[in-house]
This record gives structure tokens, C-alpha cells and sequence, in this order.
């Protein structure tokens, strides 16, 4: 079963938001055949933990408007690799350098990319 339209809409709402704020390589993947916990893994990228931060609280913003508050959040404090756990979706922003080492995309290529609206720059799940 596919990722549903609610999850959907929350990753295009993160994606817009970290877009908005420069982040890189943003990927949205659907995980919903291989995970019950959650249906969508937004990726972004930012170059320095300041960045990663305000990536972060723009995508708290943007979903908290939409209704969703965030189950869980790790990693705010160092800003390298922060995780947000919207339980719909799961939003990984990460410093560019820990993006290369950990490569989730590899991790979970068999899972369909889903495709963002065109005022995102998305990535193609490769990272340099």
C-alpha cells in the first residue's frame, strides 16, 4: 500500500520549507511497503550545523501549521544528523558531510522516490 495523500502533503510541505532555506539534495522516499511505523523518509541536506538547525525549525513551522507536531525529535542539539518523527513521516536533515557517510538513499533504493512539486530542488537520490 502506498504512502497516503496525508504523508504525501506533509513531505511536500517539509520539502518546500527546507527548500526555502537552501537545503540540498532533498528526496522524498516512500517506505510504506517496508516500514509500519511510517509511510515517508523526507532527506535534506544542510553545509554547516546552523543551517541544519534553521532547516529544522522551518520544517516544524511549515508542518505544525498543517496540523502535525512532531512525535520525537534527536540530534537538535549537535545539529549534524536531526531527526523528526511527525509519525506520517520521518524527516531527516543532515550535515552534507554525515549525508555522504551515512547514504540512506543507498540503504533504502528499493524504495520509489516520490516526486516534488517543481518549486522544490530535489535530489535524485545521488550523492556525491
Amino acid at each position: 500500500m502506498p504512502a497516503t495523500e496525508r504523508a504525501v502533503e506533509l513531505a511536500i510541505a517539509a520539502a518546500r520549507a527546507a527548500a526555502d532555506l537552501k537545503a540540498d539534495e532533498i528526496i522524498a522516499l516512500d517506505v510504506s511497503e517496508h516500514l509500519v511505523l511510517t509511510d515517508v523518509f523526507l532527506i535534506a541536506s544542510g553545509t554547516n550545523e546552523r543551517q541544519v538547525g534553521g532547516i529544522v525549525d522551518a520544517i516544524e513551522r511549515a508542518l505544525y501549521l498543517l496540523g502535525a507536531k512532531p512525535l520525537r525529535r534527536e540530534g537538535q542539539r549537535d545539529a549534524r544528523w536531526v531527526l523528526l518523527d511527525f509519525g506520517d513521516i520521518v524527516v531527516h536533515v543532515q550535515h552534507s558531510e554525515d549525508r555522504v557517510y551515512y547514504a540512506l538513499e543507498r540503504l533504502w533504493k528499493d524504495c520509489p522516490v516520490i516526486e516534488l512539486p517543481a518549486d522544490v530542488v530535489s535530489g535524485d537520490g545521488n550523492v556525491a
